[in-house]
């Protein structure tokens, strides 16, 4: 058989190839003749048909037939063939397939070899693709070689060891003794690779990092070295654009990260060091900003000192004003995280933050958005809601609504008067109408029904802003709502706050009959026009006949919604024309009512504060005694109330408002009363001053918690309570947890349980996970089991993480018996 082409004329073939099909074509036909050669066991040429069918893989080729060869060329004892075989392992195999497990042996031997670049290809090969049975039968193997002198072999043993504890966690406590000298290690490969295999065992054992914060005295040594690397001169081999070892600079900061998070004496260790970082860095050149970036990130997340946390907000501003848009981006997303603990700080670079606003970089745009709203406040609301509004105004679409959103929640919490307040939301409606959210017409309507004052003034300039224009449908809404509620001060010209304007009653008239014939209509927007024709036949007085002639033609409308009101109009001018009046006057003032009673709940970090819970007045006609039963008939036959927090021994005795205050989705009547409740038989572990029978058992009453989820840096955690009033009903407290170093976004909870049971999930607090452990989503689920059987449940997580689009199915089948029995 004549010797096969080699690689290097291969790669020159295939690029002389025309069309896709031509090059399928060459590879087709090398395939071929590589497993002819496979087939006939040519140990001479197995080393370049490996290597052609590895450039194949790379070209997206199927290569799987030349997994065996591979694990022929490991057992070689040439070092080109092992060479070859390693990588051809690393491509071709992973721990999915049992193949790969042929090769623990070979691994074994070459980790013993004489040679260090035979023991090197082993530990890359076993760092790159081993599993966890693999990584258990060769731990010793690397670990023995972390504790060699070599320092080739210690760094390629650090990051096999990274991979190790990955797959297999327990194993931690084998490499615990060969870190203890790794920091000592002059050979800046080695360093980094050993701050790398540090950093792992912190983040995935709260043991491991007790032990380096209180025993390896771990913070006093990298601050040593990161000294050095920063005072020392320049190192032609360490050296990056003026910069010593950057990449090593940036792995101790991350490593001191995770020491001083939540830990007094290791952030005060190195707060000296950090500040020296931020000040002496070069910031002419990107790998100055990467590692000033780091800097910003460790200083706000250890307990570090007020002036430093300025400085790294500074930091933070003169991102934003350089040239790369990643670094301003950056900026930005780091800005607003610490937004809401450093307010006044960030408030310096208010203007810096809003010229971002006119960046031509969409993702830049956002993130300057989102930061703006953040920044809003009682002292710059006006200023800083005028640039949103000129933002809003120039803005692309997919920017409007959440703009929209953001400034109507601003305007509704920082409104200087509420003309100003109908102003801004008016301008919003003329600007963006048509991507505002749905509640943004009752939520006005509502805002101007209660400011009595500025009836006349608003029904004149929603009057002017329709004119001609009925493109913005939720503006048209809201123009015909006031219309037909103050229609008379339209055409009488009360207005005091700007000059009025002359109106009839035909021109009002004409502008509604406008709206309900016009194509841009909605239905919903010409059922408000027809309604404010309707309720303006009380108001007008030389117009009736005409108003009654346009609701009777809308009585044969095939919108049948709108025909619908019609014909009910039409009975009122005829057979109950005495009650028109009564019907149709003025709308009074709204109470502004909250649905969905337990999100009235404030909530930090999943868990509710009852101190900020007001206790309403009793009405004085009703009995504090009779009250009291009604409440407690209520609680025991209820089995879908929340769940209701252990309130502290600090609160008054008598605190029944506060109870129903809490039972926010209880449609009870009238308000509770701070008068005891009737004598109950307590247990033993109730509150003294919570006299009432509780909703559920104390946790601490036996029921252990379990963790139901740990993968991916998140973890859930299970909470039990058990109904007094239904002891069928196991409640649920779920608190799910982010350890990774980006928010989790978009989380959805979903749980399955068998037939036998009921299952009941409320809604979460909130869908964002934040990053570093610093906050929790809590949501509460109910299960019914009637038939007392042992509890199992599916869930399924859904969430957005680094861009990315995650989800995971899990069983849970180790529910404590104490939860289900």
């Amino acid at each position: 058989m004549p010797a096969p082409i080699r690689l290097r004329e291969l790669i020159r073939t295939i690029r002389t190839a025309r069309t896709q099909a031509e090059e399928r074509e060459m590879i087709q036909k090398e395939c071929a003749a590589i497993r002819s050669s496979f087939r006939e066991e040519d140990n001479t040429y197995r080393c370049r048909n490996v290597a052609k069918l590895l450039y194949m893989h790379m070209l997206g080729y199927p290569a799987h037939f030349g997994q065996l060869e591979c694990l022929k060329l490991i057992a070689s004892q040439k070092f080109t063939d092992k060479r070859i075989g390693y990588l051809g392992a690393m491509l071709l195999l992973d721990e999915r397939q049992d193949v790969h497990l042929l090769m623990t042996n070979c691994i074994k031997n070459d980790l013993n070899h004489s040679t260090q670049y035979v023991q090197g290809l082993a530990l890359c090969t076993l760092g790159c693709m081993g599993s966890s049975e693999m990584c258990r039968d060769l731990a010793g193997e690397v670990e023995k070689l972390l504790k060699t002198s070599n320092s080739y072999l210690r760094k390629k043993a650090a990051l096999c060891a990274v991979h190790v504890i990955r797959k297999v966690p327990e194993l931690m406590e084998m490499f615990l003794p060969a870190t203890k000298n790794l920091l000592n290690e002059k050979n800046h490969g080695v360093l980094h690779t050993s701050v790398v295999l540090l950093t792992e065992m912190c983040e995935r054992s709260p043991d491991m990092l007790a032990h380096f914060r209180k025993n390896e005295k771990l913070v006093p040594q990298l601050v040593r070295i990161l000294k050095n690397l920063i005072m020392s001169g320049y190192s032609p081999e360490h050296d990056v654009s003026g910069i010593s070892d950057p990449f090593l600079q940036v792995r101790i900061l991350r490593l001191l990260r995770i020491l001083g998070r939540n830990d007094d004496d290791s952030s005060e260790a190195m707060n000296d060091i950090l500040a020296q970082v931020a000040t002496n860095t070069e910031t002419s050149k990107n790998v100055g900003n990467a590692i000033l970036y780091e800097t910003v990130l460790t200083i706000m997340d250890i307990k570090s000192e007020s002036g430093l946390r300025v400085l790294a907000i500074n930091i933070l501003g003169r991102f934003l004003l350089n040239n790369d848009k990643n670094i301003r981006y950056v900026a930005l997303t780091s800005l607003l995280k610490t937004v809401q603990t450093d307010h006044n700080a960030v408030q310096r670079h208010r203007s810096t933050i809003v010229d971002c606003l006119k960046d031509l970089d969409v993702s830049i745009k956002r993130r300057a958005m989102e930061l703006s709203f953040a920044l809003v406040n009682g002292n710059n609301v006006r200023g800083m809601m005028k640039e949103l509004l000129y933002f809003l105004d120039s803005c692309e679409p997919e920017f409007k609504a959440d703009c929209a959103s953001g400034i109507f929640l601003a305007a509704e919490k920082y409104a200087p008067s509420k003309r100003w307040h109908i102003d801004t939301i008016m301008r919003v409606l003329t600007t963006a109408g048509s991507y505002v959210r749905d509640d943004a017409v009752p939520n006005l309507i509502q805002l101007i029904t209660n400011s009595v004052e500025m009836h006349a003034y608003t029904v004149q300039r929603l009057y002017k802003a329709i004119l001609g224009d009925y493109s913005q449908q939720p503006l048209v809404q809201v123009a015909s709502w006031c219309i037909g509620e103050y229609g008379d001060l339209l055409v009488s010209g009360q207005c005091e706050e700007e000059e009025p304007i002359q109106v009839t009653e035909d021109e009002v008239l004409d502008i509604l009959e406008s709206i309900l014939i016009s194509n841009m209509s909605a239905s919903v927007t010409r059922g408000y026009a027809l309604t404010a024709i309707m309720k303006l036949s009380t108001r007008f007085t030389c117009t009736v006949n005409r108003i009654k002639k346009v609701v009777s033609i809308y009585g044969s409308s095939i919108d049948v919604e709108l025909q619908q009101r019609a014909v009910e109009y039409n009975a009122l001018f005829k057979k109950y024309d005495h009650m028109r009046p009564a019907l149709l006057e003025r709308m009074p003032v709204m109470e502004k009512v909250t649905t969905n009673g337990p999100t009235e709940i404030v909530q930090t970090n999943g868990e509710t504060e009852p101190a900020v819970l007001e206790t309403k007045p009793p009405p004085s006609g009703l009995q504090p005694g009779s009250q009291a039963n009604d409440l407690l008939d209520l609680l025991g036959g209820s089995d879908i109330t929340p769940v209701i927090p252990t309130v502290p021994t600090s609160k008054p005795a008598s605190a029944g408002g506060e109870l129903l205050d809490l039972l926010g989705d209880l449609n009870l009547t009238g308000s509770p009363v701070p008068a005891p409740a009737p004598q109950i038989s307590q247990p033993p572990f109730l509150l003294d001053g919570l006299p009432s029978q509780p909703l559920f058992n104390d946790i601490a009453a036996g029921i252990p918690s379990i963790t139901a989820y740990n993968k991916n840096g998140l973890k859930i955690d299970f909470t039990f309570e058990r109904s007094n009033t239904n002891p069928s009903v196991t409640v649920i407290t779920i608190q799910a947890s982010n350890s990774t170093e980006l928010d989790m976004t978009d989380f959805v909870f979903q749980a399955a349980v068998p037939k036998t049971f009921q299952l009941q999930l409320l809604s979460p607090s909130s869908s964002v996970i934040p990053a570093f452990n610093s906050g929790t989503i809590t949501q509460v689920i109910k299960v019914l089991n009637p038939q007392k059987q042992q509890l199992r449940m599916r869930i399924k997580l859904t969430y957005n993480h680094k861009g990315s689009a995650m989800q995971d199915l899990a069983e849970v089948n180790n529910f404590p018996p104490q939860s289900w029995q």
